[in-house]
């Protein structure tokens, strides 16, 4: 089924595929409730239909969902599909690599390397195995390395499922052949030991290349892993420190009771290696219940030696036998030379002993040619151990051992000595776009120091590694200071109350306290005119620097009226007494008169009016608000009046005549 732009529980929305396994097909897909991208696992149509795998799916799915863990990709939904018969688990979608893919590029990984990626992925079963949950498939397809180098284990609860369906139901056992234990191979119980026998090959490829085990069919590989010993990976590469190459050896024992019992166990051998790569602490029990030990082969000279030594023991029995006289005199004899004996030591004990007696030395802080002289001086035997130190400097005595006294101790004697090595470097990891938290673990296994300035960002989500100061891959030693700098997220700000002001204040206002404000206009009869009215986020909140907010600004649009302005020009020139300015008409008649129209001071219009004409219409204006209107007829009539036209009646009519008094 095509799921390519389909919405799979009314959420996700299937964008491309990322991955196909055996069990399930892994697709990118957008959670459109968190908006947020996230890996959407689809169970293949061929295992819908066994009941009782599904039943075990949903089971272990669930349990596996309530894992939480760094070094385990989260799963943050299971769910089914009755439509189209989805059975689908939603995970964290993690951008990086599969460990085959980076053994594939790099070859074979540095054993510290190897180590530190073994050590998430146990600290992963460790927390799976306490939650009663084994993973049953560890392979390095299952495990993503980040781009901040952290080891993410995947496929938690499938695999259970898969394992115990598959078992039941057909009798053989679906897995990864060559990663997985024996007990699995012949699918029988598998346990948490059956992963760590997983973890143990995971290992042993990362540090030679190859899987332990290998041929033409997934039989004979199972086979192999039952019946035969792999090479120890030190054979395959020299390279690899002795306790390294044991912890391998051990979590690949055939019988699971000679592996490590538990991901804890083994975790604290990782740790230790860490520090003691070439230490003589791992254990490994025999077949026969023993432990490892070193002795001799049995030569055919000592199995002569023997047969000689019986034949005359035999020889001497019968001599004595013989002669029971001789017997007693060699008895007498034996208890005389006994006496000298046990006197002479007596003696000796009391006199001091054979052995010269010298003042035992006080070795530590000397360089180690000084320690080697004082102890070649008083004929003593130096044991010499280097070990890293960032407090001891390097060549210089950190201990020994016997302590030192005042007090004699034999020539001859032995002395251990730890001499330092100076602090222990290694290579800096990209710090950066890790959590803190997280950075923190980091610092404190390579045994740094990480001095953290917090700033703010809006590209970095708050409790993450902006940057650091040191490179990715600069030598560093323990003790060693990192700058890094943390993302406080963004800086806030407290947004400041504008409703009330005008609209160039509030703006200046919201500019000044770190925001980008954005008006918006509304007419509000009720509210003051020009004013704020309102504002998107409230006073006293606090909210990132730059945020917009959007403001209201109360601006009041009312309707413009026209007032008709009309002259009664018979009633003004009929009171005039000076007719200076008519006209003189073609007929000969002095009837007409210039009428003028101001607006505010402006003049408008200037018309010729009939004396006669008692409703001279002489101007037509539209407007809002309060205007002063202006009337000018002849030189010797001139009115002013304001009329507010807002509260006028359209087109009404304002009339000048004799009896119009001025404002």
């Amino acid at each position: 089924m095509n799921l390519i732009g389909k919405i799979v529980g009314n959420r996700y929305e299937i964008l491309e595929e990322v991955g196909l396994g055996g069990m399930a097909t892994v697709f990118k897909a957008k959670d459109h409730v968190l908006n947020r991208l996230v890996a959407v696992k689809v169970l293949k149509d061929e295992f819908t239909t066994d009941t009782e795998f599904v039943k075990r799916f949903n089971t272990e799915a669930q349990a596996a969902a309530s894992l939480s863990h760094p070094n385990i990709v989260s799963i943050f939904d299971v769910g089914h599909e009755e439509e189209n018969n989805l059975y689908y688990i939603v995970m964290e979608l993690i951008q990086g690599k599969t460990l085959k893919e980076i053994i594939n590029s790099e070859r074979k990984l540095t054993w510290k390397w190897a180590v530190n990626i073994a050590m998430q992925i146990a600290s992963a079963l460790e927390i799976a195995h306490k939650n009663g949950i084994v993973h049953r498939d560890i392979k390095p397809h299952n495990i993503i390395i980040t781009e901040d180098g952290i080891a993410k284990v995947t496929d938690f609860g499938i695999a259970k499922a898969v394992s115990n369906s598959t078992i039941t139901a057909f009798g053989t056992t679906i897995g990864s052949v060559h990663y997985f234990s024996p007990e699995q191979a012949k699918g029988g119980y598998t346990d948490a030991k059956s992963d760590l026998y997983s973890l143990g090959v995971v290992m042993y490829e990362m540090l030679t290349g190859k899987v332990p085990f290998d041929a033409d069919t997934p039989v004979s590989v199972a086979l192999k892993h039952m019946q035969e010993e792999a090479k120890e990976p030190i054979e395959l590469n020299e390279e690899i420190p002795t306790a390294i190459n044991q912890i391998v050896v051990k979590a690949m024992q055939k019988e699971p009771t000679a592996r490590y019992q538990s991901a804890t166990e083994m975790l604290h051998d990782l740790s230790q290696a860490l520090k003691d790569p070439d230490g003589d602490f791992v254990i490994i029990e025999n077949k026969d219940g023993g432990y490892t030990r070193v002795m001799q082969a049995i030569t055919e000279d000592k199995l002569n030696n023997g047969k000689k030594e019986q034949v005359q023991t035999k020889t001497k029995t019968n001599f004595f036998t013989e002669h029971p006289k001789t017997k007693i005199a060699i008895i007498i004899l034996g208890l005389i030379l006994l006496f000298v004996v046990v006197f002479l030591i007596t003696k000796i004990a009391i006199d001091g002993g054979i052995s010269k007696k010298v003042n035992m030395p006080n070795l530590v802080g000397k360089t180690r040619e000084e320690a080697q002289t004082m102890a070649d001086n008083l004929d003593l035997r130096l044991e010499i151990e280097e070990i890293a130190s960032s407090e001891v400097e390097a060549g210089k005595v950190i201990s020994q051992d016997p302590e030192y006294k005042e007090e004699k101790i034999k020539a001859g004697s032995v002395i251990k000595i730890k001499v330092s090595k100076g602090p222990e470097t290694t290579e800096l990891p990209k710090l950066e776009g890790m959590k803190i938290e997280d950075a923190r673990k980091t610092a404190e296994e390579l045994g740094i120091t990480l001095k953290e300035e917090t700033e703010n960002s809006d590209k970095v989500e708050a409790g993450y590694i902006i940057k650091q100061d040191t490179a990715v891959g600069t030598l560093v030693k323990s003790g060693d200071t990192v700058t890094v700098h943390v993302s406080a997220g963004v800086e806030k700000v407290k947004v400041p109350t504008v409703i009330g002001m005008d609209e160039g204040t509030a703006i200046a206002t919201l500019k000044n306290a770190g925001l980008n404000p954005t008006v918006k206009y509304e007419s509000n009869e009720e509210k003051e005119n020009g004013k704020v009215i309102s504002q998107s986020i409230d006073e006293n909140t606090e909210t990132a620097k730059n945020s917009n907010i959007e403001i209201v600004v109360n601006k009041i649009v009312k309707e413009e009226k026209t007032i008709n302005i009309v002259v009664d020009v018979k009633s003004i020139m009929g009171s005039s007494s000076q007719n200076s300015n008519t006209t003189n008409t073609a007929g000969g008649s002095n009837d007409t008169v210039n009428v003028t129209i101001l607006i505010d001071g402006v003049e408008k219009t200037q018309n010729s009016a009939k004396v006669t004409d008692s409703a001279f219409k002489a101007y037509s204006y539209k407007a809002t608000g309060t205007h002063e209107i202006t009337v000018k007829v002849g030189s010797s009539y001139t009115r002013t009046r304001k009329i507010n036209f807002d509260e006028s009646d359209n087109n009404r009519q304002v009339i000048f005549d004799k009896n119009t008094a001025s404002d």
